[in-house]
């Protein structure tokens, strides 16, 4: 407990105490309460007579608070075997995660994981989002590293914005690269499409390569052609992001993810390798490579597709990972329960896997746990959102299969969390519940979601912890 002198009285968080500051909760907000000497902007208070700062959790401050204490700054971590990204849309996510990465301390956090859609869905920036893990690091006392990934960014400008707010992780999404028209072409289509490029020609066509482990990867003319048609422009654009966005002055500033996943194209292990190679030889360093797997990773659901056929393809893609040295990364990996034993076996523990708008779920889960009522309200709004919401996220969501909420008792609002549809619903919309407004401009939910999730932070940090736990639980195989 810190009271001040006169007469205010704050909770401490236990593992935020460090040296001349800690951090304190009042009914509405946390402070930090912070020696002088560290230059925090604040109101100056005593207490038993000693000089204090209390000091609000703004940007200002958690940059002070990342000099002062190192731990609570993002690192990049993706050379660690085991990573774990928990995109945390709402600021107020990362207490939960961070009691998994306590027990399960063999994978790392990417704790700050948002991408530009998320951002201005949520009406965000990467300072934010990284302010917000900063502060939850120091108030956790969790000091032995995590991230922070600028996630899907396209273009040179996002994540030249990304690397400018802190981002130690850039996951550059090249789906509007990728030419998924030549999947659905004839022979004779493609080769009437196909450029002659005598370079290649000599790197792969009718050539098969022994990456060890007992994979050959083979390049008939058809495989070859398809591979650069459909590739070629996704490896330009990365070859000029990486070396005139990411390195500067001869330096990477950041950990580099290739995303190829965000695409109607699953990449076959030959084309993997494809991509891989040129990238290679062309000085591009990678940490890790997102496959567009077989099946469909939807948001929010399990795996959709061939539990078998994955680890087949799984392991052919992990062998490629291995050969040139990077992980494989599992995108859209929230809730895929079914392919985590094979993911974690077939990468020999040697992975990133991404979750981001299971935690969203989590937290509307809880409304509809303790405010039943608010929880209808957003449940109807979020079926006249759904049609707008779809722009922004494949799924294939039937509103018909939902249990109408007048057929549900208030004990039962918390079991459609178990429906696949009904998931798909609010993990789509948060946005739109987020930004809708009443005539008079105030927020129609934001405020009292908020403050719902305020009141009942400690029960949404067990609801994390049991549900992240069976993801980090699963693909580690325990």
């Amino acid at each position: 407990m810190f009271k001040t002198d006169d007469g205010r009285v704050f909770d401490v968080y236990k593992d935020s105490v460090h040296d001349d500051l800690c951090m304190v909760a009042a009914k509405e907000c946390d402070y930090f309460v912070a020696s002088p000497a560290l230059g925090f902007e604040g109101e100056e208070v005593t207490s038993g007579g000693k000089k204090w700062t209390l000091a609000p959790l703004n940007h200002t401050n958690a940059v002070k608070m990342r000099k002062a204490y190192p731990f609570t700054a993002p690192s990049r971590v993706l050379d660690r075997d085991k990573t774990m990204g928990v995109g945390d849309r709402l600021g107020i996510a990362t207490d939960g995660h961070l009691r998994v990465f306590k027990k399960y301390s063999e994978i790392t956090p990417i704790l700050s994981q948002q991408s530009i859609r998320e951002l201005n869905l949520t009406n965000r920036t990467f300072a934010d989002v990284i302010d917000s893990a900063s502060f939850a690091v120091f108030r956790c006392g969790f000091t032995t590293g995590w991230g922070a990934d600028g996630d899907h960014v396209k273009k040179a400008s996002e994540v030249q914005y990304a690397l400018e707010s802190g981002c130690t992780m850039i996951t550059l999404d090249c789906s509007e690269q990728i030419d998924n028209s030549i999947e659905g072409m004839t022979d004779e289509q493609v080769n009437a499409k196909y450029v002659q490029n005598k370079e290649l020609e000599a790197r792969y066509l009718n050539k098969s390569f022994d990456i060890g482990e007992g994979v050959t990867i083979s390049f008939d003319e058809q495989m070859y052609k398809r591979s650069v048609l459909i590739y070629s422009a996704a490896i330009e654009h990365c070859k000029d992001i990486f070396f005139n966005v990411i390195m500067k002055n001869g330096v990477q500033q950041a950990d580099f993810e290739l995303s190829i996943d965000e695409t109607m194209t699953p990449t076959v292990p030959e084309q993997h390798f494809f991509v891989a190679n040129e990238l290679i030889l062309a000085g591009v360093k990678v940490s890790t490579v997102a496959p567009r797997f077989c099946g469909e990773f939807q948001k929010g659901i399990d795996y959709i597709g061939d539990v078998e056929q994955f680890a087949r393809e799984m392991k052919i893609h992990a062998v490629i990972s291995r050969h040139f040295g990077y992980k494989i990364s599992i995108h859209s990996g929230s809730d895929k329960f079914s392919i985590f034993p094979s993911a974690g076996k077939e990468t020999k523990g040697r992975f990133h896997l991404k979750t981001a708008g299971t935690s969203w779920l989590e937290a509307m889960k809880l409304v509809a746990m303790k405010d039943p009522s608010l929880y209808r309200e957003v449940h109807k709004f979020a079926l006249t959102a759904f049609k707008a919401a779809t722009a922004y996220y494949h799924v294939t969501t039937d509103l018909n299969r939902i249990p109408k909420l007048d057929t549900l008792t208030d004990a039962q609002l918390p079991d459609l969390f178990k429906h696949n549809d009904a998931r798909q619903l609010i993990h789509i919309t948060y946005g739109l519940i987020l930004n809708e407004k009443n005539s008079d401009g105030s927020y129609t939910f934001k405020d009292r979601l908020y403050g719902l999730w305020r009141e009942y932070r400690e029960d949404y940090a067990e609801l994390l912890f049991n549900h992240i736990g069976h993801h980090a639980k699963d693909i580690l195989g325990k």
